[in-house]
């Protein structure tokens, strides 16, 4: 059974004020034993982020821009988190990539193009980044380039168990 990421929430974790279309959303993935499944999404307007503290251990983190949904077509689909939907969700050209996060993306983005999902494009000109096509939809996706060492492994360490159950 795979976990849930829960839909970008209608208003703000730490104001409860509504989202308003060209909202700036900070989205913040929690380990937390008592939400459902065992992971936590909260969603806070960034002028709000530095007042707020999510319960659980955090995993990753993304800042996006509010749109209203349209229709829930397909949401079941589009919200069962696994590596492709975390990846696509992390890396998604609209986001922006916190710091801490660029580790967890290159590791994704080495899952997906074993399975497939993923194709190598090369690098950017300056080389600081892999070039990764996304096989369904066609589109590009800049991952930090980095060397896989030991250390890259065991710095992924905590934010894997967590997204895995194992904390």
């Amino acid at each position: 059974m795979e976990p849930h990421l829960p839909p970008l929430a209608a208003i703000c974790a730490a104001t409860g004020r509504p989202f308003t279309a060209g909202d700036r959303v900070v989205s913040c993935l929690a380990h937390d034993p008592a939400a459902h499944g065992g992971l936590a999404r909260f969603d806070v307007a960034e002028a709000a982020r530095a007042g707020f503290t999510p319960s659980g251990a955090p995993i990753c983190q993304w800042v996006q821009v509010y749109k209203a949904r349209t229709s829930d077509v397909d949401a079941a689909r589009l919200l069962r988190l696994n590596a492709e939907n975390l990846f696509l969700t992390l890396a998604d050209p609209a986001t922006e990539l916190a710091p801490e996060n660029a580790r967890l993306v290159q590791f994704l983005a080495l899952v997906l193009e074993r399975k497939r999902i993923l194709r190598p494009k090369g690098r950017t000109a300056d080389g600081a980044r892999q070039l990764y096509e996304h096989v369904r939809s066609k589109q590009l996706h800049e991952v930090p380039a980095g060397e896989l060492s030991p250390e890259f492994f065991l710095s992924l360490q905590s934010q894997l168990g967590a997204l895995l159950g194992g904390r």
